[in-house]
């Protein structure tokens, strides 16, 4: 057995260096990442992890803050252990009313890390199985969160499911819903989507452009290619191929991103890892 986590944050930088942390740590293992309250709300949701990992910034456009919390006690009262990550202690009162399980600062350090592992292992033992943790008094929620969730929440109406892409090619626009999007082939500076229905259309962007902008779903896998998840059918770590569109299409990963495959097939298949 081991433990879950999701980790919530803006930044890709910042979510690849927690996961290289946890690679000290083979006792757990990520389940989603995300990088907007949307796509967390619903990650913790339908995946159900023991610990998440809530990453907040003081000067920042993202949706990301304590509020996440209040929301989400919305919808469930079995609530997983939160542990902020935060570049000051200024949210330590308030995180402490919500009842975080803990507090770190940023950068994360292995160290800081493994403490908070340690400390969550004495509370939650593996071998006993997880527990889930019931929360009976509901903090009320303040007006000014209230006010900026109602904002949010109308700002995130639909599901990252739905997302269109507008394609634009000098005066022509193409809206493209991202669903229908297998993959993504990097060709010099311009970027070519590959459809479901078999259809390639050129972008004028490059490929680490949609790599910091597409919804937690899709993954880079190559310098060449990034994939959406839910196309994957098969993958080859021998051949170090990825089989898309039952197995219509391989597209080759490399040791760069071989920890984006590693989160694939957990994701997939958690029981295989």
């Amino acid at each position: 057995m081991q433990y879950s986590y999701v980790i919530i944050d803006d930044s890709a930088d910042n979510i690849k260096e927690l996961l290289h942390r946890f690679e000290d740590f083979p006792e757990y293992y990520c389940i989603g990442t995300c990088n907007n309250r949307e796509e967390g709300i619903n990650s913790i949701l339908e995946q159900q992890p023991e610990l998440v990992f809530l990453n907040i910034k003081e000067k920042t456009k993202s949706d990301i803050s304590l509020s996440f919390i209040y929301e989400l006690y919305r919808y469930q009262n079995e609530m997983p252990y939160f542990v902020i990550l935060a570049d000051s202690d200024k949210f330590a009162f308030e995180s402490l009313k919500l009842g975080v399980f803990d507090y770190i600062i940023n950068p994360v350090e292995t160290k800081e890390l493994r403490k908070t592992l340690f400390k969550f292992q004495k509370v939650v033992p593996l071998s006993g199985g997880i527990l889930p943790r019931v929360v009976e008094n509901i903090p009320e929620l303040p007006e000014k969160v209230t006010q900026e969730q109602d904002r949010q929440s109308h700002d995130n109406q639909k599901s990252e499911i739905d997302i269109q892409v507008c394609i634009k090619s000098y005066g022509d626009y193409q809206f493209i819903a991202l669903k229908d999007v297998v993959y993504l082939q990097a060709d010099n500076n311009t970027t070519d989507f590959h459809l479901q229905n078999g259809k390639k259309l050129t972008a004028y962007k490059t490929l680490k452009h949609y790599e910091n902008n597409l919804p937690s779903f899709f993954y880079r896998i190559h310098n060449s290619y990034i994939v959406n998840s839910n196309f994957v059918s098969r993958i080859n770590t021998g051949k170090s191929l990825c089989y898309l569109h039952n197995n219509e299409v391989s597209v080759s990963f490399s040791k760069t991103f071989k920890d984006n495959i590693d989160t694939i097939i957990k994701k997939i298949a958690p029981e295989y890892i």
